[in-house]
């Protein structure tokens, strides 16, 4: 009995900080680890090229980042806990070795591919499982956590809640940066602290140079997920190409694709068995009818953007028009398929990995290959927009209201009752300015904190 309030008051705890996962789509943190699992893998791996954020905080706070992952391994009732990263975070690995001494906690080496980061691949390289198509670690014994998610677990367990994010400030920027900002910080605020300041005839992408999105309003905030802004020019090849009309893609894949596979037979997920082959895909932009099955596989895909930015020879979408059939698949309330009976990785799944220094050279990225050193100093913003749905689930409700002067820390928004969701809290002092789907905090007047 004593052990299970325990482990209630440590999820407790992190519901109330308002954890979410820190480097995906923000899934609530207390729902995932209030499971059981036989093991919890860290996703140590960074993914994203250019992103600096977790092998530096593996590195600098490894002493927190290993108690985090002790809160979540008892919560789960874990065995094991697995560090997975690259061997070229050595820094990292020689503090961590450190910290694990005489616990029941294992460091897995990867390979510098991408994407080693992909929870399915992490999940294989570290213990063997396959996670089946369409489901999660849980499914194979496996509760995977993100370095900075941890951090903010064990910073949960001391009674302090989510205000910052760290995050990789890079590209065409005078000084490539890693930086704790306040949640809520606006983009155009966070890119002037790494010097830039004429954003003419750039675009920024908001997380890695793959999967990353084009922010169009540089006013938007960063939010708890957020781990890179990445400047680069409008003619760059890597703008130019995530800014092409999708009518332009299918076009184009109508007409020059070649059928060679190499999209297919490059791509993460078939190499690990799921049932997914983006040249058949393609096949289908020219031959509609018929072919439902066919484009059923694109719910499989996780959109890495392999077969798009490396493996495609005629320098086709495969992953945006994967994105396209997904969106309209969903719409007309087409669920996937279940995993294949048979799933099982690929023969050549090892041989085929993408090699991250080839993969920037591919992107034209390779200028931008460059340290961003961590920065642990406190910057101050006078203004920030904290939204009220950057987790999975229901947007969070205020508790306070305009004009109400709240300290950094205090809750402002609270997850709706029997529903999916997280707390939220103030990432400066100041007064409440507004409320719409987000809340407004401003320093007070004549406040310099």
């Amino acid at each position: 009995m004593g052990c299970l309030i325990m482990r209630e008051q440590l999820i407790q705890k992190i519901k109330e900080a308002g954890v979410v996962g820190a480097g995906g789509a923000g899934f609530p943190t207390h729902v995932k680890v209030a499971s059981y699992a036989q093991s919890v893998v860290v996703n140590g791996a960074e993914c994203e090229p250019l992103l600096r954020v977790d092998q530096q905080l593996m590195d600098v706070k490894a002493d927190k980042m290993v108690r985090g992952l002790e809160t979540v391994m008892k919560a789960t009732g874990a065995t094991e806990g697995i560090i997975a990263l690259k061997s070229k975070y050595k820094r990292a690995i020689a503090s961590l070795e450190k910290e694990i001494v005489g616990k029941p906690i294992r460091i897995n080496i990867l390979g510098d591919f991408y994407p080693a980061g992909d929870e399915h691949l992490t999940v294989y390289e570290s213990t063997g499982r396959i996670v089946p198509q369409g489901g999660i670690p849980l499914k194979v014994d496996c509760v995977v956590s993100n370095v900075e998610t941890l951090i903010n677990i064990a910073t949960a367990v001391e009674g302090k809640p989510v205000t910052d994010t760290y995050l990789t400030i890079t590209g065409e920027v005078p000084q490539p940066i890693t930086l704790r900002l306040p949640i809520g910080t606006s983009v155009i605020e966070a890119l002037k602290i790494a010097g830039q300041t004429d954003l003419e005839g750039m675009k920024v992408i908001e997380g890695g140079p793959m999967m990353g999105k084009i922010i169009e309003d540089l006013n938007q905030p960063i939010t708890k997920t957020t781990k890179g802004l990445i400047v680069l020019s409008i003619n760059h090849p890597l703008i130019k190409k995530r800014t092409l009309a999708f009518e332009k893609i299918a076009k184009q894949a109508q007409v020059s694709c070649i059928q060679c596979r190499y999209c297919t037979d490059l791509c993460p997920r078939y190499l690990l068995g799921h049932h997914l082959e983006p040249h058949k895909i393609m096949r289908t932009i020219k031959h509609l009818q018929g072919q439902e099955e066919t484009m059923k596989m694109a719910l499989a895909c996780s959109e890495c953007g392999v077969c798009e930015q490396y493996a495609c020879i005629m320098g086709l979408s495969p992953r945006a028009v994967n994105s396209m059939i997904k969106k309209e698949l969903s719409k007309m309330g087409i669920k996937p398929d279940g995993p294949p009976a048979d799933q099982i990785a690929n023969p050549m799944q090892m041989h085929r990995k993408v090699p991250v220094k080839r993969l920037i050279s591919r992107l034209g990225l390779k200028n931008y290959d460059v340290s961003a050193p961590l920065n642990e100093e406190e910057f101050s913003v006078n203004r920030v927009e904290i939204k009220l749905r950057q987790h999975v689930g229901a947007p969070s409700q205020p508790i306070v209201q305009v004009g109400q002067q709240v300290q950094k820390g205090d809750l402002i928004a609270v997850t709706p009752d029997k529903a999916l969701g997280a707390n939220i809290h103030a990432s400066i002092s100041g007064v409440i300015k507004e409320i719409t789907d987000s809340i407004v905090i401003s320093l007070m007047e004549g406040s310099d904190k």
